[in-house]
């Protein structure tokens, strides 16, 4: 009881690092890339300021800066040449995303390269499965998946992330990746990925917006979260071994609720919405940008999240490389 307990002595200056109960590493987090085969030069986003597409010739130094600041994960998305009904070039072995691993990987052998598994970029309609009379069919898609998974190890990729909601994707990838001999292949599945309004500058950066409809039929309708520990559940008995969930920000209590009910590795996708929306605020001068990233990124780990896929990743590791920690 006061006086005799008094918590403002563990918010001294000199001690709140000592009982700090979550801090944030470079390890924590993986950082985005947009890698273009259409360009010969880096082209800022526009929805998202300081976020580039690369030309893939370039994609690996821009990879070997990040690893100087510490950081050591990176997931690729592809903007490729061509695009078809099927998205055929999601899976062809010298196609945008299979350069540039093999890019990367000849460079600097020990980063982590993953790669987002998906075909709303690849296909002529944007959506992320084969479609027929503006429906997009589960079963026919998932063999294309497994293509492109299988592309993506062959290139030398470490960890594949399917992203398209497809019910069985995982057990598919698995399958296929086993039966090419990458069972070590690691696979982080966007198990709880929820259709959401904070995806509109991604579909703008990876040029993956649909033609008709909308992709309530295969991702998550936000109000539901019991929902979510069922296909999270679901995934990791295909086989996933890392879990993702959807955003993260809007979503912090489906990721307290996944880590806690599974205990599997838990990765959060802190989003273009996100991202834009904190560099919007702090353009005008109306937050700290360096203040809100850190206690933005902070409270995702504070929720369970084991590794935090972010575009504010290679700032945070050079302020991580110099203050030590956040």
């Amino acid at each position: 009881m006061f006086p005799k307990r008094r918590m403002r002595r563990l918010r001294l200056e000199r001690i709140r690092p000592l009982i700090r109960e979550t801090t944030l590493s470079v390890n924590d987090l993986i950082m985005p890339f947009f890698v273009d085969e259409t360009i010969k030069k880096p082209v800022e986003i526009s929805s998202m300021p300081g976020q580039y597409r690369y030309p893939v010739e370039q994609i690996s130094d821009e990879v070997g800066n990040c690893l100087e600041t510490g950081l050591k994960a990176f997931i690729l998305f592809g903007i490729p040449s061509s695009k078809d009904d099927i998205g055929s070039s999601a899976f062809d072995e010298d196609g945008v995303i299979q350069r540039a691993v093999k890019s990367i990987k000849a460079d600097h052998p020990d980063a982590v390269v993953i790669t987002d598994v998906c075909l709303c970029e690849y296909t002529s309609h944007g959506h992320c499965g084969i479609v027929e009379n503006e429906s997009v069919l589960n079963d026919p898609t998932l063999e294309i998946l497994g293509k492109t998974a299988v592309s993506h190890a062959r290139a030398g990729a470490d960890i594949v992330a399917p992203s398209g909601m497809m019910d069985g994707m995982v057990e598919a990838i698995r399958t296929s990746l086993d039966e090419e001999g990458y069972e070590n292949v690691l696979i982080m599945s966007y198990a709880a990925k929820y259709a959401s309004a904070f995806y509109g500058p991604f579909r703008d950066a990876a040029d993956s917006g649909f033609s008709f409809g909308d992709r309530m039929g295969y991702q998550m309708d936000p109000p539901n979260s019991d929902e979510a520990l069922r296909e999270v559940e679901l995934d990791i008995i295909e086989g996933a071994d890392i879990i993702m969930v959807k955003p993260a920000l809007s979503y912090l209590d489906i990721i307290i609720k996944v880590k806690s009910e599974f205990g599997m590795p838990t990765a959060a996708y802190n989003v273009s919405g996100e991202y834009a929306m904190v560099k919007a605020a702090a353009i005008q001068g109306w937050l700290k940008e360096e203040e809100i990233v850190n206690e933005m990124l902070i409270s995702i780990k504070r929720a369970g999240a084991d590794l935090i896929l972010t575009y504010f990743a290679k700032d945070v590791a050079r302020r991580l490389h110099e203050y030590g920690e956040i």
